[in-house]
């Protein structure tokens, strides 16, 4: 597929603009024009080959990520090509176990403090103030189910939306999905 100027333009202005650069910044760093980058934001010329690893670089992406003026095409994989299938119910019993844990061995267990802790620590969160709130206790099934996603596990796009209560959860997990070539 051949990169689209327009759209890889207006994806290098939003990177630029994201790391708030001005064209003249950008085109510093790079050892070019602002003129240089000004075409390529007007999708009137791509950049150079040889200056997209340092672009990538600078702009904090991948070269692909620039190429594909953002958008991530991925072929609509079959559930047989995943590595796994699961449910949202399966993920939801699988978070739900952690919280069950101190529920069994007790929150001053080994086991579960470094679950816990473990899943604080690697998410930046309060494992236990999430899943008290049903709405961020949704959020970590999400998570769970975006990582099991991304490890190659199948979850139907129907099961998403019948199996999720907070419509933006829907949504979120189903752009996982879609990306991950589930769709």
């Amino acid at each position: 597929m051949e990169p689209d100027p327009i759209k890889v333009g207006a994806h290098i202005h939003r990177l630029r603009k994201r790391q708030q650069l001005t064209q003249n910044q950008l085109g510093e760093r790079l050892h070019i024009s602002f003129q240089a980058v000004s075409k390529w934001e007007r999708g009137e010329t791509l950049p150079d080959v040889s200056l997209l690893p340092r672009l990538a670089q600078v702009l904090e992406t991948t070269i692909d990520n620039i190429l594909m003026g953002g958008e991530r095409k991925m072929e609509k994989k079959q559930p047989e090509e995943f590595t796994r299938t699961v449910t949202v119910a399966q993920i939801r019993e699988g978070v739900e176990c952690i919280e069950r844990m101190g529920e069994l061995l007790g929150k001053d267990n080994f086991f579960y403090i470094g679950a816990v802790g473990g899943i604080d620590l690697k998410m930046n969160m309060d494992f236990e103030s999430h899943m008290a709130d049903p709405y961020t206790r949704e959020a970590m099934v999400v998570e769970a189910a975006a990582q099991a996603i991304m490890g190659g596990a199948y979850i139907a796009l129907e099961d998403i939306k019948a199996s999720l209560q907070y419509p933006h959860w829907v949504e979120i997990l189903t752009q996982w999905a879609n990306r991950s070539g589930i769709g």
